[in-house]
């Protein structure tokens, strides 16, 4: 973009005129052709979350939370009760069609429209979860929305040291700028947190990139992926790491 220089000929940065800050997002339900976005409530989706999280026997999915794993199904319901509440976070179950049971949970957090900003995170997936069309849909869904409100910049935050988080970001066509050192403390241990973001003006090409993955003709009849997404969002990405 070509510099834009002040009266006090001191560089500056892009007018938005007509720019507005977009509304919080609402708790409300998306659709997609793989899952079902809904917004968390422990009485509809304690248990079969619960189920679906003592999948993980050893409890690794959780290393990289601030929270959990949670000593019994009524220590995480009311860790799920808390959370419905909340409106940063603003908590999502996510259902898989295939047997329309919930088996990960998704979250909006630090939602600052005044910027235009806001965060993807608090994402916990259960084995039945991973590496399924419904798990990359749902974030896709989040993505979608924030964008559709307005917002300019949509943030993947993770422990610098969570190899899988940070490869999922770059797959989604997130780009990588940068490590906040010491950034935070939890679970007794200190967290450099990496940061990935991608911004409205990539969102239509990151759009046709996920119609293409999502579309069912690139799945076989194994239900095995034709086209890696990754390929697909590669010259999106602005910077890898």
């Amino acid at each position: 973009m070509p510099e834009i220089i002040n009266a006090f000929g001191q560089p500056i940065g892009s007018p938005l005129p007509g720019w507005r800050p977009p509304p919080h997002p609402s708790a409300t339900a998306m659709e997609g052709r793989y899952c079902r976005l809904e917004p968390l409530n422990a009485a509809r989706h304690a248990d079969a979350l619960h189920a679906a999280n003592a999948l993980d026997r050893d409890g690794r999915n959780w290393t990289y939370l601030p929270y959990g794993p949670f000593p019994s199904a009524d220590a995480y319901r009311d860790w799920l009760r808390a959370g419905e509440q909340s409106v940063d976070p603003l908590f999502f179950a996510i259902v898989p069609k295939s047997d329309d049971r919930p088996a990960g949970i998704a979250a909006y957090l630090r939602i600052a429209p005044e910027a235009g900003s806001i965060e993807v995170g608090h994402l916990h997936f259960s084995e039945r979860l991973k590496h399924s069309p419904a798990a990359t849909e749902a974030m896709v869904l989040m993505m979608e929305r924030a964008f559709a409100l307005g917002y300019r910049r949509y943030e993947w935050k993770c422990d610098a040291l969570n190899a899988p988080s940070r490869a999922a970001a770059q797959r989604l066509g997130f780009s990588y700028e940068g490590i906040f050192r010491q950034a935070t403390v939890y679970k007794g241990r200190s967290r450099d947190t990496a940061w990935y973001a991608a911004i409205d003006s990539e969102w239509p090409a990151l759009r046709q990139a996920f119609t293409t993955w999502l579309a069912p003709e690139n799945f076989d009849e194994r239900g095995q992926q034709r086209q890696r997404l990754s390929e697909l969002t590669r010259s999106i990405v602005q910077m890898r790491g």
